[in-house]
């Protein structure tokens, strides 16, 4: 006899599941995909840690072709969930750290790693045949893509219910998928339908605190069956309520000119507001692509749904699309760049006792990052990487430069910097270089793009799919050419200070370097800083690391040399030594000065961080974003520690208005019988002169729709450097407000005009359906700043 599981499969495979239920893979295309009916019958496999650790589990793709249920001995109460857009990778066979451990003991060709986003632990697993694993892999891959390339219309097809033409407002369809899944959890019964107290449940769920009269009529509204339990439609309709948009009906009247239908002439006047494309044909295409209802459509008019789908749309996010493709001239030496930058790279937590990995090079390269850190030592018979003389574990050499090899080039295509910490003896050096070599291939760069002298380093489109290894590199006779380095080896003043030699009869310093390792090194070759006038003498090839604290020194007593150097040869900028929890420094002080290269711990979440993100979003998240002209030029007269005119001084005001949020979720350390009480900082890092905060009020009780109306101004000196960081927390009386959401961009990156804020998490990954919903204006070259002073109307 078949049991429950094999009859839901044989009903599958036989056509005979409910129609509603097959929509949103007909939708999505991928109704008869044979790996995605694998993964819908589901499949039985094994959960892998260790060879003693290891655990049955049945994943499955459900009805909605995104969620994919993870049970434990098919008990219901151990059952997990993951979307497979939180997926960052399907790594095949036994390519993950685990696995590469379990290597021999398992079959490599039936493991795959479902690698997450965000701090999210990667699940590695063994399936019961080659087949099966190849089914998973590729199928994910296959709905990722889907979603990805889905069209409006399409998203909207995916809940055709919550769409209609009729209705008085109009979901996201981010939304309804987000409120879909508590809808499952808040029927406790599992019946599918919902008495009063499961919505009281759901509504805990979703952080919302809801009036009790309001809560108890409005689900008496929606009952229209009168049983007191809200079906299907009836739950759509009361979440359909909860969902409305004052603000946006608000912004829609304002522009309406008879209050109930937007013209293509009030449209245009919209738009030309927003600072955007306002062309009668922009106008009409955006009626044929937001407008539901047909006879609004045929006469080139928009009503109030339709507009509500236009704003709730990716055109209308804070950031400027034209910035999230590759824009900015990439024909400019590297030394007029800043470089996404990692420090101790293979770190997963502090520098004391945390493990040695090659998964965080896979995710900082997968988030565009150009440098990151090998520290480099003598193994057993061949090099490993790990933060020398502390507890924490070793990685082989050779697994890391395996991890790099294979995603160096997945997420940008311009040149990536391996920059060695070498403590190495001669003999593991030249291991080092021959694994370099073998394994990277054609990707190192191992001599000049040109054999003649040049005064400037290449630039990234010169260098694009190459990998530089950064080191130490012996002494040639000639001077002039970019291939040539004057010093024998660099000194251990970065050791020293990053804490990695505590003690003479440990730290053995390297006196010589392996030729094969020293051939490999270019355009990025270490030597000690000798003070500015000896740089200036220098090739342009050769380039200097520095401690936070130096770094801020020279930027204090010397920050118009600092910014003339950054301007021909790298700077590497790196955390002190006494950040034994890895900790982050402020990135923004560097990027004042013109570094380069300002790495920072990416294991370590937190504000710095987030402007890192923040720095590199534009330029398609390549990892190299143009430096402003002034501090390119070798005859600057910036100084960043004061704007108060000079270069790249242009008085702008910045005005911001924080009109409300959406979907806030409860904060990490979860609650469950609390409402988050949200509220807002807007947050400008530049020039010291342009570092300023301000705050919103709280709202008590409610992080489902908070609604704030509060403007700030912002006047800004030095725009180029600006970052603009939003940041949502919620208020506690008795101890420090917790994190809930955040998003940073440059200020060049903004749009002005009514515009969505989508928030991150803390390790910034998206937090969608999260969002703030603003109105930004801007007045260049101002010349009233008392009037700005005032911060909040």
């Amino acid at each position: 006899m078949l049991g429950n599981e094999d009859k839901a499969k044989a009903m599958h495979r036989n056509g005979a599941t409910k129609p509603e239920a097959e929509q949103p893979l007909k939708n999505l295309g991928v109704q008869d995909d044979g790996n995605i009916q694998t993964m819908l019958q589901g499949s039985t496999m094994l959960k892998l840690r260790s060879p003693r650790w290891q655990r049955k589990r049945m994943l499955k793709l459900q009805d909605d072709g995104v969620t994919v249920r993870c049970e434990s001995n098919g008990t219901f109460s151990k059952t997990k969930t993951f979307s497979v857009m939180e997926v960052e990778c399907v790594r095949e066979g036994c390519q993950s750290e685990n696995l590469r451990r379990l290597a021999g003991s398992v079959p490599d060709e039936q493991c795959l790693s479902i690698i997450f986003k965000g701090g999210r632990k990667s699940l590695d697993l063994q399936c019961e045949s080659v087949e099966e694993a190849q089914h998973w892999a590729r199928g994910i891959c296959t709905l990722q893509d889907r979603i990805n390339n889905m069209s409006h219309t399409e998203k909207l097809d995916q809940y055709p219910s919550a769409f209609t033409s009729n209705l008085t407002c109009v979901l996201n369809p981010d939304c309804f998928t987000w409120i879909h899944s508590y809808l499952k959890q808040a029927d406790l019964n599992q019946d599918g339908k919902m008495t009063y107290e499961e919505v009281q449940t759901l509504l805990q769920m979703i952080n919302i605190d809801l009036d009790e009269q309001y809560a108890l009529r409005l689900f008496k509204k929606c009952d229209r069956s009168v049983d007191n339990r809200l079906d299907h439609s009836e739950i759509e309709l009361f979440c359909r309520e909860l969902l409305r948009r004052p603000e946006l009906d608000a912004v829609f009247r304002e522009y309406s000119s008879n209050g109930r239908v937007l013209s293509t002439v009030d449209l245009r006047e919209f738009l030309k507001d927003q600072g955007e494309d306002n062309t009668l044909v922009h106008a009409q295409s955006l009626i044929l692509t937001y407008e539901l209802n047909e006879w609004a459509q045929k006469n080139q008019l928009m009503t109030a749904n339709g507009f509500t789908m236009y704003m709730l749309s990716k055109e209308n996010v804070v950031f400027d699309p034209e910035h999230g493709r590759v824009y900015q001239d990439m024909k400019q030496p590297l030394s007029h760049y800043f470089i996404s930058s990692s420090h101790n790279t293979y770190l997963t937590k502090d520098q004391v006792m945390g493990e040695s990995s090659a998964e965080p090079y896979i995710r900082a390269l997968s988030h565009g990052c150009r440098c990151v850190e090998l520290d480099c030592w003598d193994g057993d018979r061949e090099p490993v990487i790990y933060h020398g003389h502390t507890l924490t574990s070793k990685v082989p050499f050779r697994e890391v430069v395996e991890a790099i090899a294979e995603y160096a080039f997945k997420a940008s295509p311009y040149p990536l910097i391996l920059s060695l910490e070498n403590h190495c003896s001669v003999e593991q050096q030249a291991v080092m270089a021959q694994q370099l070599r073998s394994i990277l291939g054609d990707k190192l760069l191992t001599k000049p793009l040109h054999n003649d002298q040049c005064d400037s380093l290449p630039s990234p489109e010169e260098l694009k799919w190459k990998i530089l290894v950064k080191g130490k590199k012996e002494r040639v006779e000639q001077h002039s050419s970019c291939s040539s380095s004057s010093e024998s080896s660099c000194s251990d003043d970065e050791s020293k200070a990053e804490g990695k030699v505590k003690a003479k009869k440990e730290s053995k310093k390297v006196s010589k370097l392996s030729p094969e390792l020293s051939d490999l090194v270019v355009y990025t070759c270490s030597v000690p800083f000798k003070g500015f006038d000896q740089a200036t003498k220098k090739p342009p090839n050769e380039m200097s690391s520095f401690s936070e604290s130096q770094a801020l020194k020279h930027i204090k007593n010397s920050g118009k040399l600092f910014v003339r150097h950054n301007s021909r040869q790298l700077s590497r900028i790196y955390p002190s030594g006494q950040r034994l929890q890895s900790s982050n420094y402020n990135p923004q002080d560097m990027w004042n000065a013109g570094c380069q290269i300002v790495a920072l711990n990416f294991q370590t979440q937190g504000e710095q961080m987030d402007l890192n993100q923040g720095r590199f979003l534009p330029n398609a998240r390549c990892g190299y974003v143009l430096k402003p002209s002034f501090l390119c030029q070798p005859d600057s007269e910036f100084n960043p520690e004061n704007t108060g005119g000079g270069p790249g001084h242009s008085p702008t005001l910045l005005v911001i208005k924080v009109i409300s949020a959406q979907q806030l979720p409860k904060p990490d350390t979860e609650k469950l019988n609390s409402i988050v009480d949200p509220m807002v900082w807007v947050e400008t890092h530049g020039a010291p002169i342009d570092n300023n905060k301000k705050k919103t009020h709280r709202i008590d009780n409610n992080g489902f729709n908070p609604r704030w109306e509060c403007t700030f101004k912002f006047l800004l000196h030095v725009p180029e450097l600006v970052l603009v960081r939003f940041l949502v927390e919620d208020h506690d009386y008795t101890t420090r407000n917790e994190f809930l959401g955040q998003f940073t961009l440059p200020f060049t990156s903004m749009r002005t005009g009514y515009r969505h804020v989508r928030l991150l998490r803390a390790d910034g990954s998206s937090l969608s359906p999260a969002s703030l919903f603003i109105h930004v204006k801007v007045t260049p070259n101002y010349s009233s700043p008392k009037h700005a002073a005032s911060g909040k109307d």
